[in-house]
């Protein structure tokens, strides 16, 4: 059995800012989405969750120890029971035989944004759990929760500074509101170690839907485009910048109108590749039944859940994340920059983007849609560039021959029958 990420040494930043390393080795963030998963969930089933999700290639789950969200809140007493934290300490337990770091939130953002918790008892908290939770070496810390940093920031900063002193070996990130980033109130606060970006769950048109989660005006909404997060985070601050949580499969497209159409496993895949080839740290996926463990006959429910989490764990794009990391980790990464100087005729727009990464012997291209693009290989000219499209539905990738080293190397992708009319190009020389 390989080893547990931190066996081969304590998480951190990478030296070129950009990164996560255990030790010297690179470390992918591939996260899952599991909100509510001490509080919904039973140790025993908490267990099948994880196993599936290691399994699956995961990394990182998020959790939040203290939840409350529409349809899903917890009663504040079960905190104050000790069988509740019993049962957290069995779960994390259970996620560091599996290899898993479970990224906690202390609470979810609400119960500080509206009131619920000071600065003196959110001191208090983070003390309780420094004392319980000490040693571990499978954890990260979010603070946030799906609200903006301007909602308490003192409370947040606060809450971060002691979080670092009592864990000062674990990681410290802040999960935001919808279509912000972290940097927009965190940029050069020095308990915080990672950027998070929400790039959230509407389209390109859904900018305004008079509903609680429309932008303010001091915000800037990029639509599906997560890639330019990453850039963003990347212009306002020198730490690593991730997509905390994109647009989940089966969720609502904008959340709120039950007549739109679910975002699928393509359009998944797509906020993944879109990022990763930008430059983000890794990927946090999430489903919509998961991330509320919904339950097949139970009242609650938001955004037009159908299924059974016991069935969803099983579906498409919860089982393709895979294959993005794989396919990372197989190149060096870590010394690797987006490059659309490469693309004949320039970079296109939305979902017409070819994302290409560039490091030490390789390139990769990501293609939506599927469509015919050129690239310019005039500098590596005396070298051999072996060429294979990856299915991002599959992992398969396929040989497709040498190529010639000149100023526009066109690209056909191959035919799709299921599954989309996503490609990756893999070059290696």
């Amino acid at each position: 059995m390989d080893k547990k990420p931190w066996e081969y040494g304590k998480l951190h930043v990478s030296e070129n800012g950009r990164y996560l390393k255990c030790g010297d080795r690179p470390f992918f963030w591939l996260a899952d989405t599991a909100w509510p998963l001490f509080h919904r969930l039973s140790a025993e089933d908490a267990a099948l969750y994880l196993k599936n999700r290691s399994e699956k290639g995961f990394n990182v789950i998020q959790a939040v120890l203290a939840f409350r969200a529409d349809g899903v809140d917890q009663n504040v007493g079960e905190l104050s029971d000790p069988d509740y934290w019993a049962k957290c300490d069995k779960i994390i337990d259970r996620a560091e035989e599996l290899g898993l770091y479970v990224a906690l939130l202390p609470c979810w953002g609400s119960y500080i944004r509206d009131g619920l918790i000071d600065m003196e008892n959110a001191l208090r908290y983070v003390d309780f759990l420094g004392k319980r939770f000490a040693g571990r070496p499978n954890l990260i810390w979010i603070m946030g929760g799906d609200v903006r940093g301007s909602d308490a920031p003192e409370i947040f900063k606060a809450m971060g500074r002691r979080t670092k002193e009592l864990f000062p070996d674990c990681l410290i990130g802040y999960h935001p509101f919808g279509r912000t980033s972290s940097s927009l109130w965190f940029a050069g606060e020095d308990w915080l170690d990672f950027h998070m970006f929400q790039s959230g769950h509407r389209r390109y048109d859904q900018v305004k839907l008079s509903a609680w989660d429309d932008a303010i005006k001091a915000e800037v909404s990029y639509g599906e485009d997560n890639w330019r997060y990453v850039d963003h985070d990347y212009e306002v601050d020198t730490k690593p910048t991730v997509d905390g949580e994109p647009s989940y499969e089966q969720i609502v497209q904008g959340l709120h109108d039950p007549t739109q159409p679910l975002w699928q496993a393509p359009e998944v895949r797509r906020y993944a590749w879109w990022s990763v080839l930008e430059g983000a740290m890794g990927h946090t996926y999430g489903h919509n039944s998961i991330i509320q463990f919904y339950e097949t006959g139970r009242e609650y429910g938001g955004y037009c859940v159908k299924h059974d989490w016991h069935e969803a764990i099983h579906h498409e794009a919860g089982g393709q994340m895979r294959f993005l990391k794989e396919l990372m980790e197989s190149v060096d990464f870590m010394d690797g920059r987006p490059n659309d100087s490469r693309l004949v005729g320039g970079q296109r727009e939305r979902h017409d983007r070819i994302s290409v990464f560039e490091g030490p012997g390789y390139i990769i291209c990501y293609d939506y849609k599927g469509l015919d693009f050129a690239l310019d290989l005039a500098d590596l000219a005396g070298k051999t560039v072996e060429a294979r499209w990856l299915d991002p539905a599959t992992g398969i990738q396929s040989y497709m021959g040498d190529l010639p080293t000149s100023p526009s190397v066109p690209f056909t992708t191959p035919e799709k029958h299921t599954g989309g009319s996503d490609w990756a190009l893999v070059l290696r020389f």
